[in-house]
């Protein structure tokens, strides 16, 4: 029993994060598009600062995990991503309007920052987010592997969750909330599912122990 909720623990957690990213990603992209347009360059750049977000998370996440070896940690950087996420519509008009207004109102945008000023919105508003949230994946690796012989087994059922939920995130926003909800409701509801990861993780060392050093 206590191998089963250790597992569907690990699982959901590792879903529920991947799903929160993919909604960042879409509602993120359809957000940037009011400063930058809805051009292809907008897409490219959420897509490459999110996929470098993810690199970044993993990496530390992995190395957190190792380190600290209990999910609470979790809690101390998934509250206030969650906290920050639902602040988005208010706290990035500034930083945002920022990047635009720099240049001349009376000259065209050269091409180069037509390219590059949507990358540069996407990372001050979504990458810090992102990354948390990658965090995720090598945490729950780290915590629900009993013995360094199952951790690829574990591995892989972490990230096929994870990849699972992001493959509900992407068509749940862009089939449902886009259509239904506001951007600014998008992103409270994201911001409260990260919180509640972050309180829920505080739980999660009683159902997850650490992997040993043992190989059977």
């Amino acid at each position: 029993m206590l191998n089963v909720m250790r597992s569907t623990a690990a699982l959901s957690f590792a879903f529920l994060g991947g799903f929160a990213i993919m909604v960042l990603e879409i509602a993120g992209a359809r957000f940037l598009a009011r400063d930058f347009g809805n051009s292809f360059y907008v897409w490219v750049s959420q897509i490459g600062v999110i996929l470098a977000a993810l690199a970044a998370g993993y990496y530390f996440g992995g190395a957190l995990a190792d380190r600290f070896q209990r999910a609470s940690l979790l809690a101390w950087l998934l509250v206030p991503t969650g906290v920050f996420i639902i602040a988005i519509p208010h706290l990035s008009g500034p930083l945002l309007d920022a990047i635009v207004l720099r240049h001349p109102a009376d000259e065209a945008v050269p091409m180069l920052w037509q390219k590059l000023d949507p990358a540069l919105g996407s990372a001050v508003v979504f990458f810090l987010p992102c990354l948390v949230l990658a965090m995720v994946a090598p945490c729950m690796i780290r915590l629900a592997s009993r013995r360094v012989a199952e951790v690829g087994r574990v591995s892989g059922r972490i990230y096929a969750a994870g990849t699972a939920g992001s493959i509900a995130g992407v068509f749940a926003t862009g089939y449902l909330f886009i259509d239904h909800l506001g951007l600014a409701a998008i992103f409270r509801a994201t911001g409260a599912l990260t919180i509640a990861l972050g309180v829920v993780s505080l739980w999660m060392d009683r159902w997850l122990e650490p992997v040993g050093t043992g190989s059977n």
